[in-house]
């Protein structure tokens, strides 16, 4: 039997990835994409990207795979309440050991980074087919920025037969569009696999009286391109 779990997520630290860099603007958008928090959650079981990384070569089949065995999918997470914070970075280029000689001029390196705020607010939920426990706290981001968590497990859980319905909350593409008939969306740049939203669609789908409008497609597992 599916379990469907609510997962709030609050921020207590500023939170960094660059969702897109627009020359020295790099910018966070407000959406926790569903491969982080697999990590972020502990759900992956595997030391390999814990404390030291070999090569920077992403590992998401590898590492997801095992989920879809034991039937186990986290959705992209999507803002419920958020402030930005734009903060401005800069070095210099610092020479040491070596015969000091006036410079004919100084170049700093700066940038800026917008960042989502603490005490912003986001939603996730995970399909599994059996209980699971959670830790906490988390870690998200460039900074491992903190975060609470609060699991609330959906009650009178029910399924829809195939039909035509719109699902507002954030999707990954590659892990619906097989067992599912996509017929429009809107589109969030952003790596590693732009995300969708807003979307309708036809195929079965899972609802509770216990969340007003929410849809939440049926089958959805980890899908990767092929190289």
């Amino acid at each position: 039997m599916t379990i469907i779990y609510h997962c709030l997520i609050e921020l207590h630290d500023n939170l960094y990835y660059a969702t897109r860099e627009m020359g020295r603007l790099y910018e966070t958008e407000a959406i926790l994409h569903n491969y982080a928090l697999c990590y972020a959650l502990g759900l992956i079981n595997s030391d390999s990207y814990r404390y030291f990384c070999s090569e920077q070569i992403p590992q998401y089949k590898e590492h997801l795979n095992p989920l879809n065995e034991q039937e186990i999918y986290v959705t992209p997470a999507q803002s419920i309440r958020h402030h930005s914070v734009l903060n401005t970075w800069k070095y210099a280029n610092n020479n040491y050991h070596v015969e000091m000689e006036k410079t004919s001029k100084n170049i700093p390196s700066f940038g800026r980074v917008k960042e989502i705020a603490p005490e912003s607010l986001f939603e996730c939920f995970i399909l599994t087919q059996k209980s699971l426990t959670f830790p906490k706290w988390i870690r998200l981001g460039k900074w491992m920025s903190k975060a609470e968590i609060k699991i609330t497990e959906i009650s009178n859980l029910k399924k829809h037969q195939e039909a035509i319905f719109t699902c507002s909350n954030p999707l990954n593409p590659l892990d619906i569009m097989f067992t599912n008939q996509i017929i429009s969306y809107d589109v969030i740049n952003m790596p590693p696999v732009s995300l969708i939203r807003n979307i309708t669609m036809k195929g079965e789908y899972y609802y509770s009286d216990q969340f007003k409008d929410l849809k939440i497609p049926v089958k959805m597992k980890y899908t990767f391109q092929s190289n």
